[in-house]
């Protein structure tokens, strides 16, 4: 009797597995593929693919990466700016820095001046909209809106010049991936860590977000392949992923039932066909993903928090309470060993951080639902000795200009922002480059995105250089340098 291994193969062994009730198989089958190095390049035989194992010796375990989709103006939160206030209403020509041949004057002969019809400058110096004091025992500036932040600045490695070069929001996918989006789909930084690294927990996805993606920033793996993107989740326990309940309303006695039979089928195949590395794979994602119906909503289960815990995130607070439970969601996780986290506030085409008008009434609204939560976690990873291990970025795609737009607003702003970072092997308490004094231009140690990239990976250990694969050579921008003044 002859068999057709093609049957045993493909689709037809995915649909087999499906028809069991395992409905978000296919999302641990490709990390599956990749851990057990299933997936491989067509030069094989010229190139080995990660090991799953850092490069040297890493300072951080796993990653937490918060992200304000929209732009949060730099100098209403971490970068104040009081020459603003000062020549408010102003334009450039009428203030001390309008000689742009004197280098003393902070070289503003990079400013694009924009003129009306009369030859009129319409872009005026805009104020302040809050007001800063000196926060920690490093007594760094900081603005009102972000007192629980502040309150960990000590922990904290404020970069505040940063730039980059799309000026729409594109530059979210810019910021994730270090590329233009007009140059094509590159994979995020989440990608080439879970590229790149083994599993802490193999009862979780090691690579996961929260938080809603537009569609230009929707996926990571791109050309590493769709097992490299982040399995998105929702912080509710009864229904925390797509797919993550079993068909058909099964019990838990009889999917275990039907998981034992499809197993031990699987196992017969696998002595007949002992050369299909993919069947031996599959079998470790079906399993993988039959414990991530529990693991999951258990992570994801609050009731065993501590009302203390819980306030610290926010909980009681309607306004804090949606971002609070993602904060303490992502603790939990990286308690339990997921790698990387990412997750996005602000949903919408171009996020909620885009105040082009009314900047003060958004970024107070905003700061108010994040600010608290995330210093809450901040604080609960440093008590539970997990800060040490965890790196902590807080980042947005851009600035917002020194001018006005419209009567209250501001621009968007590539030539200057700022981010900051905490645990992992980052020094706290201190403040990494600067702007000029009106919050332009990044003057002193400018770094790129990809320098933030290159920071974490280093901290990961992992040399970015050794991750590229056949065909794939990236430019040297892309790979960024690690940020030396900021690592302990």
């Amino acid at each position: 009797m002859t068999h057709d291994h093609s049957r045993c193969s493909g689709s037809h062994r995915r649909a087999f597995l499906s028809d069991v009730g395992m409905g978000f198989t296919g999302m641990a089958l490709g990390a599956m593929l990749a851990q057990d190095g299933i997936v491989r390049a067509s030069t094989e035989a010229e190139w080995s693919p990660p090991t799953g194992q850092p490069h040297f010796t890493p300072k951080a375990k796993s990653v937490v990466w918060l992200f304000m989709n929209g732009g949060v103006s730099h100098m209403e939160s971490f970068d104040p700016k009081p020459e603003l206030t000062k020549y408010a209403g102003k334009s450039i020509n009428e203030t001390p820095y309008a000689d742009t041949q004197n280098p003393e004057k902070l070289k503003l002969a990079r400013v694009t001046v924009v003129n009306d019809a009369n030859g009129q400058q319409r872009n005026k110096l805009y104020p302040l909209q809050v007001g800063f004091r000196k926060y920690g025992e490093a007594g760094i500036e900081m603005s009102d809106w972000v007192p629980h932040v502040g309150s960990s600045v000590d922990d904290i490695a404020v970069i505040r010049s940063m730039y980059t070069t799309d000026d729409n929001h594109g530059a979210q996918t810019q910021f994730h991936s270090g590329r233009h989006m007009l140059d094509g789909e590159y994979p995020t930084l989440g990608a080439w860590v879970h590229y790149g690294l083994g599993s802490l927990n193999d009862n979780l996805p090691q690579f996961l977000s929260m938080g809603k993606r537009e569609y230009w920033n929707a996926k990571d793996g791109h050309y590493l392949g769709p097992m490299h993107d982040a399995i998105p989740i929702r912080v509710d326990p009864n229904n925390p992923l797509d797919y993550g309940k079993s068909a058909g309303g099964l019990t838990a006695e009889e999917q275990r039932i039907g998981f034992d039979l499809v197993g031990r089928l699987n196992q017969l195949k696998a002595v007949e066909y002992p050369n299909d590395p993919a069947l031996a794979a599959r079998i470790k994602a079906y399993e993988l993903a039959f414990r991530m119906q529990t693991s999951v909503p258990e992570t994801l289960n609050f009731n065993t928090e501590t009302k203390a815990t819980q306030e610290l995130y926010g909980l009681d607070d309607p306004a804090t309470k949606d971002f609070g439970m993602q904060m303490l969601a992502t603790r939990r996780f990286i308690e339990r060993g997921v790698r990387f986290i990412q997750v996005q506030h602000g949903a919408g085409g171009a996020g909620v951080w885009d105040a082009h008008g009314g900047l003060k009434a958004n970024h107070e609204k905003n700061f108010q639902a994040v600010d608290k939560p995330v210093a809450g976690l901040l604080k609960d990873l440093k008590q539970r000795g997990l800060l040490d291990s965890t790196l902590v970025i807080f980042a947005s795609e851009f600035g917002r200009t020194p001018g006005t737009q419209g009567s209250d607003g501001r621009d968007h702003h590539i030539f200057g922002f700022s981010v900051w970072m905490a645990g992992g092997g980052i020094k706290g308490g201190i403040v990494h480059g600067a702007t000029d004094e009106i919050g332009f231009h990044a003057v002193e140690n400018r770094h790129y995105v990809t320098d933030i990239h290159a920071t974490i990976l280093q901290q990961m250990g992992l040399d970015s250089r050794r991750l590229e694969i056949p065909g794939r050579k990236r430019l040297d921008i892309d790979h960024g340098k690690a940020i030396a003044e900021v690592i302990a």
